[in-house]
């Protein structure tokens, strides 16, 4: 009887072993081989493309902005304008004059001082020195607050801080800067006023 020697399968064991190893080798090599330089290229480049067009466009014009209507209390005088300056103690008030032949006699008479009384509450009122033109005036007027005003029987400067009703012979010679009746209401009894010419 023949009897196969132990060796002869120890080797073909050892080569089958061999060739699975070479094989898994192979295999691990081809899993890890880089990535073609051309395909890192291509995704550098449309990385870039796409960062480019998430950037604003630098040319397109600023958005402007509106003035506040606040800002129209702060706008210079037009030119021609006439403007007078009221002093009354410590506190001074700029008043606007309309175009009239009323004003414009105001406007005449100035620099002056005038003594004011205060009544019922809503006006402070003085005589000027002459009487003014009142061409093309209503018969009276129903003045606001903060109105500049002239009162025609008694040709008195009127300076109105609070709801005065209709009176013929009241006309209407301006307004008073925005604040100038809250001042003037805390004025109690009579003061004694200065006006002169705007910046004069």
């Amino acid at each position: 009887m023949k009897v196969s020697h132990p060796r002869g399968r120890t080797g073909g064991l050892l080569t089958v072993a061999t060739m699975a190893a070479v094989l898994a080798l192979t295999g691990c090599d081809a899993t890890t081989q880089p990535t073609p330089r051309s395909d890192v290229t291509d995704r550098h480049t449309s990385q870039q493309g796409s960062q480019r067009d998430s950037v604003p466009d630098r040319t397109s014009p600023a958005p402007t902005t509106s003035t506040a209507s606040g800002d129209r209390d702060n706008a210079p005088t037009q030119e021609g304008t006439m403007q007078i300056d009221i002093r009354v103690g410590n506190e001074h008030f700029i008043a606007t004059l309309t175009d009239t032949p009323a004003a414009d006699d105001l406007m005449a008479q100035l620099p002056q001082t005038v003594r004011m009384s205060d009544h019922g509450g809503v006006e402070k009122t003085g005589p000027l020195r002459a009487p003014l033109n009142l061409a093309g005036q209503p018969a009276g007027a129903d003045p606001d607050v903060g109105d500049l005003g002239y009162y025609a029987p008694g040709q008195d400067l009127v300076l109105y801080y609070g709801d005065q009703s209709y009176y013929d012979g009241i006309v209407i010679l301006g307004t008073l800067e925005p604040g100038a009746a809250t001042r003037l209401a805390a004025m109690p009894g009579d003061v004694q006023v200065t006006v002169t010419v705007h910046g004069s």
